[in-house]
């Protein structure tokens, strides 16, 4: 049976059989698809391995998005420590007491953005490897970046700690909520 006759018989849709000069035999690409793996398996396990190529690629996309605002976090971050260092470490602090006051700051910003310490997070998560940051979303890491920055402005101006986490928790707050409301942000995902 040619395919003109088995379009014809079984009122097939998706195939077109034109004869003549120009002419030829037509079909959807599924069809297509379908047609040429089952002629050729060699053709079959391309497509399967070009499938997976691309499916991979979407995947180190989506991981190099994530990565670039964990960069971006990790960049302001130091923005937000010089200011500690500047403002709220007295000059002859011991080195221990120093990694007392950066965690403390940190914290601050976490309880800020996400409502639990480092500490609460890992006992959440039953000493899951990593911390909070890096399960944080796109969205919590650009405003975390922001939260770093601004904590920095406060910071210089002189304000307590418990000022400045009532402020930057107000700033979570918005911000987040714009950022999850952005139709346009929603597209880019």
């Amino acid at each position: 049976m040619s395919v003109g006759q088995w379009i014809e018989r079984t009122n097939a849709t998706g195939m077109l059989v034109k004869p003549g000069r120009y002419g030829g035999t037509f079909a959807h690409k599924d069809i297509a698809f379908h047609f040429a793996m089952w002629l050729s398996p060699e053709f079959q396990i391309y497509l399967i391995k070009e499938f997976q190529r691309l499916k991979e690629a979407e995947t180190n996309r989506n991981k190099l998005e994530w990565n670039l605002q964990r960069t971006l976090a990790k960049v302001n971050y130091r923005i937000h420590t010089d200011a500690i260092k500047e403002h709220l470490i007295p000059p002859a602090l011991p080195k221990e007491k120093l990694n007392f006051t950066y965690a403390d700051e940190a914290d601050m910003l976490n309880m800020a953005l996400f409502g639990m310490t480092a500490k609460q997070w890992r006992d959440k998560k039953n000493n899951v490897q990593g911390n909070i940051r890096d399960d944080a979303t796109i969205e919590q890491l650009v405003v975390l970046s922001n939260l770093e920055s601004i904590n920095a402005v406060l910071i210089h101006q002189g304000l307590s700690q418990s000022e400045r986490l009532t402020q930057l928790n107000k700033i979570a707050i918005t911000q987040m909520k714009s950022l999850l409301g952005n139709k346009r942000l929603k597209q880019l995902k």
